[in-house]
């Protein structure tokens, strides 16, 4: 890994792929054979239509239908398959398809779908469809959904005859002539496990479990939404099915490799960016001279601030020195009066007794010195040697001997005063801070020279210390943002206890100096008006200290850099920082991947990483409670049906279970998964005897062996016998079926 975020180099992006838009329309085939049986895979998510005499499909497009009302014309628009996806079309909102889950459930769009089929293909017969059709159904079809089919086929397009079968089936026909076998169909809504025997489909052998394509693209796109609740754009069902076919894989090892996935080296190789569209804003590049002018702005912006902050100050400064002028005037006329008259007085003025009087006073004089302190830092000149100082001959004479305006200067002079003596001793205080600073470096270097181990194991203490309490009050911030914690409820008692002693107090306050005028003039509201009422917060707030946590952070980074100087075992990668560095974080590796995270950058604010969810999707077909479904995974329904359903079956011999095992195909979108045939294989040397050997295939084409296995099982001997006629569909209604081989059975 690289020492520096600046030797990383930038992660490979892949976009966020969507179903593509075609520039021209699907071509009309015109080499149509009458006659010729037509096989139809009706899939959930495409449908293939061809003439069995092709060694490919001739049509295959999206099982989608679109409509909408063109306003123009004041005509119903209908558009099928690839013609919904046309750059010219304008009905991509308005996109659905005849399935509900597994099951049909309008066939008005069926008609319309296979209505695009035909003419696709070339049928041109006048009387409808002159050709015996093969067609897919669902392992074990409902009833309903077989019979609205063959009536849709036999009365809407006059077919002659029509036979079904399950389309994994028809792939495992396709891939091997063996007549045992097992076949492990991945559909769009669910998977299944079909034990062939004698060439047979044994549907009552056959076991599945509801989670194929569509499901695991769905629970992938609720991972991400939960992990991205605010990402800008939209991730489509379409965006999802896409990321789990292109990212996702199959662990060979989920348990292992799900255990040091979010590690910096696996993430470098394993986590996936991916990027959705969206427009860049390009930000406007300016000249060196509006910047230069942008930066005097803001500088003369800045100048103001702190002239009104100045003034601000100044005023308030000059009314507190009022007050407390006015205040201690009555305390000493109060010390020398009898203590009826003291009370009488402190009653009037809005004091309840000399103690709060007391109190009051002492903290106006707090709050005086604090003003006096902060008006020197900020002052000008506060920090210069003050060569001559200013002379304040009106200070010393009484009010008496003095006009108005002489009064207005004296009070002038003594502000000016009480600046410059609170400059002065501030100034005092630095450098008496400094030498003592230094007699503490002196001590601690002759301590360090002395016994470094013990000045080490004093360093480390603190340093627990620090880091224990910067703990602590990061947890008690937690709590306080849950109103329902102890934390926060003692913090809502506390507020109700000072409120009620603020209202206790009741009118009596607000007789006090100042506390007449309000922001808004209310005579009800004058909280906020003396400094006391401010101390509430203060209460409130306690254990929250932000200059404390500041002081602590500051201690905090001198003892790691006198840690990394002297002791050797302490290194960069025990520090605060780095501990707490995006590289550390499991929460920034599982969200952002190995690379740090900058939100004002656009590319980055629009891309999800995909690490863990990789793997974890797929294994949902191994441990299927992962995605919360209460079924056996994949290798425990062919565990069942190889070593315990089978061998009870009348007949089914040992050299028949070993053919079996050498003829184990994965058929359907979700074989595409990388690594799938290891896993499974493993899977099965896991719970079969060690002498038995097994070996599990794909088929050679996911995407088109159902239908090229149609096509080869129309010409066999069993397809001519297998066939329903329409004569038959007439006189024995759409109750009546013919079973055969390829899993049309009725149940």
């Amino acid at each position: 890994m690289p020492g520096s975020e600046k030797e990383l180099p930038p992660q490979k992006v892949y976009p966020l792929r969507d179903i593509p838009v075609s520039s021209h329309v699907a071509p009309f085939h015109s080499d149509y054979t009458p006659g010729v049986p037509i096989a139809i895979d009706f899939g959930k998510t495409s449908m293939r239509i061809g003439l069995v005499n092709k060694d490919s499909p001739t049509s295959v497009f999206p099982t989608v239908v679109s409509k909408s009302r063109d306003r123009k014309r004041n005509k119903m628009l209908i558009l099928a398959g690839n013609d919904v996806y046309m750059e010219a079309s304008n009905n991509k909102s308005n996109v659905k398809s005849p399935f509900d889950g597994q099951l049909i459930t309008n066939w008005d769009s069926v008609e319309t779908l296979l209505d695009y089929g035909f003419s696709h293909i070339g049928v041109s017969s006048p009387h409808g469809v002159e050709n015996p059709i093969i067609i897919n159904e669902l392992l074990a079809t409902p009833y309903m959904q077989r019979a609205g089919m063959y009536q849709l086929l036999f009365e809407a397009y006059n077919v002659p005859k029509v036979v079904s079968g399950v389309d994994a089936v028809f792939a495992y026909h396709y891939n091997t002539d063996s007549p045992n076998g097992l076949v492990i169909g991945t559909g769009h809504e669910s998977t299944n496990v079909i034990p062939i025997v004698d060439g047979s489909a044994v549907l009552t052998y056959a076991r599945r479990l509801d989670w194929g394509g569509n499901t695991a693209a769905q629970w992938l796109n609720s991972n991400i939404s939960l992990k991205y609740p605010y990402f800008p754009s939209k991730i489509s069902p379409q965006n999802a099915e896409y990321l789990v076919k292109d990212h996702c894989y199959v662990s060979t090892d989920y348990q292992k490799e799900i255990s040091d996935y979010l590690t910096l080296e696996t993430l470098e190789e394993k986590d996936r960016v991916i990027e959705a569209s969206f427009v860049e804003v390009i930000k406007p590049q300016k000249t060196e001279e509006e910047l230069q002018i942008e930066a005097e702005k803001r500088k003369e912006s800045g100048r103001r601030l702190q002239e009104q902050a100045r003034k601000q100050r100044e005023e308030k400064l000059l009314q507190k020195e009022k007050e407390y002028e006015y205040y201690s005037a009555l305390r000493a006329n109060l010390e020398a009066g009898p203590r009826r008259d003291v009370l009488n007085s402190l009653v009037s003025e809005g004091f309840e007794d000399v103690e709060d009087f007391t109190k009051y006073l002492s903290g106006l004089e707090k709050s005086l010195k604090k003003a006096r302190r902060q008006n020197a830092l900020t002052g000008d000149g506060g920090e210069e040697e003050i060569e001559e100082p200013p002379s304040f001959p009106l200070i010393d004479i009484p009010d008496e001997q003095l006009d108005e305006d002489q009064i207005k200067e004296k009070r002038r002079q003594k502000l000016l005063k009480a600046n410059m003596d609170a400059r002065l001793k501030l100034k005092q205080e630095k450098e008496a801070a400094k030498l003592e600073e230094l007699r503490k470096q002196e001590e601690d270097k002759k301590w360090r020279e002395t016994d470094l181990n013990g000045w080490i194991k004093a360093r480390r203490d603190r340093l627990t210390a620090i880091l224990q309490s910067k703990k602590e009050r990061k947890k008690r911030k937690e709590e306080l943002s849950n109103r329902k914690s102890r934390t926060a409820q003692q913090r809502m008692k506390k507020i109700a206890s000072l409120a009620a002693d603020n209202n206790g107090k009741g009118d009596s306050n607000r007789k006090r100096r100042g506390g007449a005028v309000t922001i808004d003039n209310d005579p009800n509201d004058t909280f906020g008006a003396n400094d006391d009422d401010w101390a509430i917060y203060r209460a409130i707030s306690a254990g929250d200290d932000e200059e404390a946590e500041e002081e602590e952070e500051q201690e905090l980074l001198e003892i790691e850099e006198a840690l990394l100087e002297f002791d050797p075992t302490f290194t960069i990668e025990d520090t605060y920082k780095r501990q707490y560095d995006w590289r550390s974080s499991i929460v920034h590796r599982f969200l952002r991947g190995p690379r740090p995270y900058d939100p004002e950058e656009q590319h980055q604010a629009h891309q999800i990483h995909l690490n863990v969810e990789r793997i974890r999707v797929p294994e949902v077909l191994f441990q299927p409670s992962i995605a919360g479904v209460d079924q056996a995974g994949v290798a425990e329904l062919c565990e069942d049906t190889v070593l315990r359903r089978l061998p009870s079956m009348t007949g089914f011999s040992g050299d028949q279970q070993q053919e079996l095992l050498q003829n184990v195909f994965i058929s359907g979108g979700l074989s595409y998964f990388e690594n799938f045939e290891e896993r499974l294989r493993r899977e099965f040397q896991s719970f079969l005897p060690v002498e038995r050997n097994v070996v599990i295939r794909r088929v050679s084409d996911p995407f088109n062996d159902a239908w090229k296995g149609m096509a080869k099982w129309s010409s066999s001997q069993g397809a001519q016998t297998s066939y329903l006629t329409r004569g038959e569909y007439l006189e024995m209604g759409v109750d009546y079926i013919k079973e055969n081989a390829m899993g049309c059975v009725k149940l």
